[in-house]
């Protein structure tokens, strides 16, 4: 897989997990629930890994040392604590992109609970970003409808680092006309993990 140094990774993996978790007020983070014996937040940077994207930046918040130490081994994984995390979803992509050096011209944003998005669709964001001059950012279409993960260029962050609240960029992007989206048949750019019902239903699929 060619590296892709100029596109960075930010793994969002800091929520509380609040419908996974239900009445337990011991449940970890869904980060860390096991999917074919991996933690789900392992699978997903080792897909971002596999891709050549370059740095590699884990944002964690809730149940952080846990969630640290299940993607730790994998090289080149930098961490980054929102102590903020409890205000949204908004705070953690903020402390990613914050983390970021200044010559990246772009990253992808990953999400914790979708650990099924291959590697060729990561790689086919990038490549779609490359060929598409002036693209503020790139999005995933299955089936009609945006998915995840989505690539914000550069020029983005400033915009990004404003956000507030529980709402990622998917906000900023709705209004713009710069937004390139891009066919995919990857269904798992659809599939998230809120419940624990939803990570049986993934497990017996891929049985």
């Amino acid at each position: 897989m060619p590296i892709m140094a100029d596109i960075a990774a930010i793994i969002l993996a800091a929520g509380k997990s609040s419908r996974f978790r239900g009445d337990d007020p011991d449940a970890k983070s869904k980060a860390i629930a096991l999917l074919d014996g991996t933690p789900m937040v392992r699978h997903v940077a080792q897909a971002a890994m596999d891709a050549g994207l370059k740095p590699l930046v884990l944002v964690t918040g809730f149940n952080a040392d846990e969630v640290s130490a299940a993607a730790r081994a994998l090289p080149g994984l930098q961490l980054v604590h929102n102590a903020g995390y409890e205000t949204g979803l908004a705070s953690s992509l903020r402390a990613g992109i914050a983390a970021l050096p200044a010559d990246v011209e772009g990253a992808i944003v990953l999400l914790a609970d979708m650990p099924r998005v291959l590697v060729e669709t990561i790689t086919r964001l990038v490549e779609t970003f490359h060929a598409s001059p002036g693209a503020a950012a790139v999005v995933p279409v299955h089936a009609g409808q945006w998915g995840n993960p989505i690539l914000l260029g550069s020029n983005l962050f400033a915009d990004v680092a404003l956000l507030q609240g529980d709402s990622g960029a998917r906000k900023l992007l709705a209004s713009r006309a710069d937004v390139v989206e891009m066919e995919c048949g990857d269904e798992a750019v659809g599939l998230d993990i809120d419940t624990r019902d939803d990570l049986l239903k993934l497990a017996r699929r891929l049985k």
